[in-house]
């Protein structure tokens, strides 16, 4: 019976709602693991540690390595984890992102690995990469509401301190360091190096890319450029092109369309006295162009146009500046955004975070895994929030000992914890259950960086 049960938890049993009924070794197909897909249906072993990563195997998902001494080793597939697991060869080390780590003395024979990282304001890319294959990728929701809690903060403290009639008035006791960013902005690149030591940390990164802007400004002056035709090779036409499209909105200045072939205008006509320079330049489609022919913009019906040209990309300068820190912080590579572009259509690869973060590790046709989709999770240590009675604010010091999102054990299945009550004595799980924090075990705190 015992031999039946082991044998049972290394078959695997499952089969494809669409599958043939005709016998796998007619049906080849059946036999590849990218048709494992249907996780309702396969058999799972009794053993937790082997079940760890429900629903990933099989489908190009690579499971990183650690050796005894916690240092990251090359990464393998699901099927042969699994395997070390059952054989008391390895532990799971981690388990969002699915993490093992070996018990025996083993080679640590290492490829080279790309790091790429798609920096953003809102989204992060990255993707790691060797010749033949990608070995992690995904792409991380970053928070938006840092701002808006900080700014709420202020106001707590604003009114608590007025209250305080005999402190002293303080004016010049504060000052900024020399690199100093404001506190939302610093988040967003403490976060993007937490993300990064996160990596290396499971893979054993041998170089890091990292995108850190649209363009390179270097090739501008401050950030006006004396002309388009300075530009030679194969990247000719990129580097203005993409700074315009950025600028404009990627649209027609004059009918607003999208979604067409777009090319650079002179707001005011070379034949007119206008120049090559980027605040002369705008984008519009190829009908505007030939109707505006010799006018200028504001003999077109256009008068914003030039005040608009003028302007420059704020917000996009201060994320440059903040993903030139974090070059300098990660010790990386730096390439911009109109070579990510360039490769991303050469490769024939559609625009998001995760494909401009395998380009960026410097990808071609490498074997492609599945993504993770990452998101940042803050975990509330204390909370303001209104009475029963719902009047004033009641402030809750105490930090429950479980929260949303952590992963439990409850009745021998992993769960995660939904929601929280009876001060932090009870709490429900994902599949409705309510129960008392006696009867579960934590395995892993859902806060920071979630991979799913």
């Amino acid at each position: 019976m015992i031999d039946t049960q082991q044998k049972l938890g290394r078959r695997n049993t499952c089969t494809p709602l669409g599958a043939s009924q005709a016998q796998s070794p007619v049906v080849m197909s059946l036999n590849r693991e990218e048709t494992l897909s249907e996780h309702s249906l396969k058999t799972l072993s009794n053993s937790l540690d082997v079940n760890q990563q429900p629903g990933k195997a099989g489908q190009g998902l690579r499971v990183p390595v650690l050796n005894m001494r916690g240092k990251p080793l090359m990464s393998t597939n699901p099927t042969k984890a699994r395997h070390l697991l059952e054989q008391g060869k390895a532990k799971v080390a981690k388990r969002t992102p699915f993490v093992i780590q070996m018990l025996m003395a083993t080679g640590e024979t290492k490829q080279e690995i790309t790091l790429g990282i798609d920096a953003g304001y809102n989204n992060i890319g990255f993707s790691a990469v060797t010749k033949k294959e990608e070995l992690i990728s995904g792409e991380v929701k970053l928070r938006k509401d840092v701002r808006k809690k900080l700014e709420e903060r202020r106001m707590y403290r604003r009114q608590k301190r007025n209250k305080l009639w005999h402190r002293k008035a303080r004016f010049n006791n504060r000052k900024q360091e020399e690199n100093w960013l404001s506190p939302s902005m610093q988040h967003k690149l403490d976060t993007h190096t937490r993300l990064i030591e996160k990596i290396r940390r499971w893979l054993p990164i041998t170089t890091t890319v990292i995108e850190v802007a649209n363009f390179d400004t270097q090739k501008m002056q401050n950030p006006e450029i004396l002309g388009i035709e300075y530009q030679q090779g194969e990247l000719q036409g990129y580097h203005i092109r993409e700074y315009l499209l950025e600028k404009f909105n990627r649209q027609c200045v004059y009918c607003k369309k999208k979604d067409v072939p777009l090319e650079v205008e002179h707001i005011i006509p070379k034949s007119r006295g206008g120049s090559n320079r980027v605040s002369n330049l705008t984008t519009s489609c190829k009908k505007c162009n030939l109707k505006k022919a010799d006018k200028t913009a504001e003999e077109f019906g256009f008068l914003n146009i030039q005040k608009l040209a003028k302007e420059s990309l704020k917000a996009t300068a201060f994320m440059n500046v903040v993903r030139k820190r974090l070059a300098e912080k990660a010790n990386a590579e730096e390439t911009f955004g109109y070579i990510t572009k360039k490769g991303r259509i050469d490769n024939n690869l559609e625009k998001n975070h995760i494909n401009d973060g395998f380009i960026i590790a410097k990808g071609t046709n490498q074997k492609r895994c599945k993504p993770y989709h990452v998101n940042q999770i803050r975990r509330n240590n204390r909370s303001i929030q209104t009475n029963r009675k719902g009047f004033k604010p009641s402030i809750r010091k105490q930090r429950y000992k479980l929260q949303p999102n952590d992963l439990v054990r409850y009745n021998n299945d992993l769960h995660k914890v939904c929601g929280i009550f009876n001060y932090g004595n009870w709490i429900k799980l994902q599949n409705g259950t309510n129960t008392n924090i006696k009867n579960v075990e934590l395995i892993q705190y859902g806060k920071g960086l979630s991979f799913n």
